[in-house]
């Protein structure tokens, strides 16, 4: 997870624009959507062609979304049943964005990109992160905590944008290649992180009864 000083700097940042988009009316779930819309079509439409840096300036031009529509969430005083739709919907858009970026990656580098094991380790990092997140979100529907791991969304969001962006200018591919390897293996740990921290918390309540 990004560090307290960032998502404070981030929030200061987008509040201006969270709030004149209340005043216009504008839902939250409408910017999540919106910017769902715009990463999956920033990723899956130029990437595919092979342009890595400019796929990457509009999956970042529309990831921020994620953080203004939170931003709105709270200006707007959101509760109860309300809040927990925004959260789904938030959560759920954000897989759909993952699965976007290491989808296009993939596509560009299986096709004219003719490099087979940087499009598999793409596979790999989008598979592994999908457990991350499933491993979270079912040990806290079933009462437990497993926020923990070294590789968590966002971290692996921004080194992904990073280097696939510098690739477009000219990074030699190998650099891309190793990042999406050492981020499926860090999402591997992750996962096993998180099973680990279950499994501790699962004992604490057998040993408490």
């Amino acid at each position: 997870m990004l560090n307290r000083h960032a998502r404070e700097l981030f929030t200061r940042l987008f509040t201006p624009l969270a709030a004149l988009l209340l005043r216009l009316r504008v839902s939250p779930d409408a910017v999540t959507v919106v910017g769902t819309a715009g990463v999956c079509a920033g990723a899956l439409v130029l990437y595919p062609l092979g342009e890595l840096f400019w796929g990457t300036v509009a999956v970042t031009a529309f990831v921020f979304s994620d953080v203004v529509d939170g931003i709105m969430a709270r200006m707007a005083g959101r509760t109860g049943r309300g809040a927990q739709w925004g959260s789904f919907l938030d959560s759920t858009l954000d897989r759909v964005q993952d699965a976007a970026v290491f989808g296009g990656i993939a596509l560009w580098f299986f096709g004219a990109g003719d490099d087979f094991t940087t499009g598999a380790l793409a596979v790999a990092c989008l598979a592994a992160g999908n457990l991350v997140s499933y491993a979270r979100a079912k040990a806290e529907s079933l009462g437990y905590s497993a926020n923990t791991g070294i590789a968590e969304r966002a971290e692996r969001l921004v080194a992904v944008l990073l280097v696939t962006g510098l690739t477009g200018l000219g990074l030699p591919v190998p650099f891309l290649t190793w990042t999406l390897g050492i981020l499926a293996v860090a999402s591997a740990v992750t996962v096993g992180q998180r099973i680990a921290a279950v499994r501790a918390q699962t004992r604490e309540d057998r040993a408490g009864a």
